[in-house]
């Protein structure tokens, strides 16, 4: 789906309640027990943690799924949930220890052991998925487990490493049920979180029922959750508008979320100001259209943020000139520095220069929705109307279009990005890092360099200026361009008690958070 600072624009969710009593938002003996029903346009990939690395499957892998740490509402600092408790040995964080819960058990009676735990760690590692979460452990190095301790012996630094094992990339999975060296198939899951999964259909729905043998940091899990998965936002606001959904959450179509009335009884308006992100990314492969920095940089000079703000998005989003969005430490704005404005001369000069055919095709791809084929169409009504460029636009299919970009048959696409963890660190290592989970061939020795250098800090204000320079140099070799930055929204039947805690911004979604008033 997703930092330690001293001081943090959290991304906090700010409930807007117009005309309702305080007493309405916890629920009364008789509540009604029907299953809350959450629709959202997002897709699980993978049901298996080690083959995803998604906000629409870390969503339901945090309710179905257990990991060491967690972060509670809120907070930017995890706590402890199958683990006892957890800490780094010594100043140079490169070993982190954590002692396991002894009275865990996943939802089909197994034991979790520390052995577990390291298990379900190194088949991440070994299975590397090109959509996996493998990419957010470069420096794992080795794993030792004794009795109920578990040490991460880490290859370099990494003051961040907590905050990596309390995403979805740490759950812990049963070894009698997911394979080692392949992933699990099917559509069953078998976790020890709040949750199980009764049952699953890819795209259409999932069914969760509290799991009475959970045992963690959630002290009061909810009742049970239906969760319905739609095509798109338009589909989604149909559904809401029938009334066949309680919650929506990523997301309604755009129009309709800037005409939302606070004071409207009926409902209840959860918005935050999220990192949610979206990023045009480039193929830089040899062999790609834009192999060459300087036909990146064109498009660059090309992009006109106003009209995805203001006519797609209907400004529920604002531009974004940077990496790092606003409110995370280090955020800049390198893109509008050196880009300031829509200057096709500029970019037809940097394009002669680089000699490559005026107009260039290229192949435009991205996920075959209806949010993303409006701004697709602005994308690419700019690139052509600049007169440098002739696209082929294809829409694809989610799971389709991760392995497409992935095997590099894009020469461009568009990928939202979701935080994973309240850091600047899951915009730098994931999106532009060495191995990164773009899978877009760009690599960079002083970016991975100064990648290094800010995980050396438990004091992250101290990481500001490298991730200032880390930008500036993803503005010059022009990897991606950031487009925009996108606040998050939730909408409940005035009924429904807890959605405002559902989504904060951590990637984690909440859903024994809600409940019936």
């Amino acid at each position: 789906m997703r930092s330690i600072r001293i001081r943090i624009l959290a991304i906090l969710a700010v409930l807007i309640i117009v005309g309702v009593g305080a007493w309405q938002l916890l629920p009364s003996d008789e509540a009604k027990k029907d299953p809350v029903t959450v629709g959202t346009s997002d897709v699980v990939s993978s049901l298996d943690p080690a083959g995803a690395y998604d906000a629409g499957s870390w969503a339901i892998y945090s309710n179905i799924y257990q990991s060491l740490l967690t972060f509670k509402a809120g907070a930017i600092v995890p706590e402890p949930d199958a683990a006892e408790s957890c800490t780094f040995i010594g100043q140079k964080f490169q070993t982190y220890q954590c002692k396991l819960r002894d009275d865990l058990t996943f939802s089909n009676g197994h034991k979790i052991t520390a052995e577990v735990v390291k298990y379900s760690f190194d088949r991440i590692l070994k299975i590397n998925a090109d959509s996996g979460p493998a990419p957010l452990f470069p420096s794992l190095d080795t794993i030792v487990v004794d009795g109920r301790t578990i040490t991460f012996n880490l290859s370099a630094r990494d003051a961040t490493f907590p905050l990596k094992l309390a995403t979805g990339a740490g759950s812990i999975v049963d070894p009698a049920e997911y394979p080692k060296d392949k992933l699990r198939t099917g559509n069953q899951a078998d976790g020890s979180g709040p949750f199980t999964l009764k049952s699953y259909e890819p795209g259409v729905q999932a069914e969760l029922t509290p799991n009475g043998s959970y045992k963690g940091a959630v002290k009061n899990p909810g009742g049970p959750v239906h969760i319905r998965y739609f095509e798109g936002s338009s589909q989604l606001q149909a559904a809401w508008d029938a009334g066949s959904v309680d919650v929506t959450h990523r997301q309604l179509p755009a129009e309709t979320l800037a005409e939302l009335n606070p004071g409207a009884t009926e409902q209840r308006i959860t918005e935050a100001g999220s990192a949610e992100i979206r990023n045009l990314i480039f193929n830089v492969r040899d062999g790609s259209a834009f192999s060459d920095k300087r036909v990146r940089q064109a498009v660059a000079w090309i992009i006109d943020r106003g009209p995805l703000v203001g006519d797609v998005y209907h400004s529920t989003v604002e531009p974004l000139y940077s990496l790092i969005p606003q409110g995370y430490i280090g955020h800049s704005t390198p893109f509008f520095d050196a880009y300031p404005h829509p200057d096709r001369d500029e970019a037809k000069r940097l394009m002669q220069e680089a000699g490559v055919q005026i107009p260039l095709p290229i192949t435009f791809a991205h996920r075959d929705d209806d949010a993303n084929k409006k701004e697709s169409t602005e994308l690419v009504r700019q690139l052509e109307k600049s007169g440098l460029f002739k696209v082929t636009e294809k829409a694809v299919e989610w799971t389709a279009f991760q392995k497409g970009y992935a095997s590099g048959d894009y020469d461009a696409y568009t990928v939202g990005w979701f935080p994973d963890f309240p850091d600047s660190d899951n915009f730098s290592q994931p999106l532009v890092g060495k191995g990164n989970s773009l899978n877009n061939g760009y690599q960079s020795k002083k970016i991975d360099e100064l990648i290094a250098a800010t995980q050396q800090y438990s004091d992250r204000s101290r990481t500001s200026n490298d991730f200032k320079e880390l930008q500036r140099l993803v503005g010059e070799d022009v990897p991606l361009i950031p487009l925009w930055q996108k606040k998050d929204y939730v909408v409940a039947k005035s009924e429904v008690s807890g959605s405002q805690y559902l989504s904060d911004g951590t990637g984690i979604w909440r859903l024994w958070e809600l409940s019936w008033i």
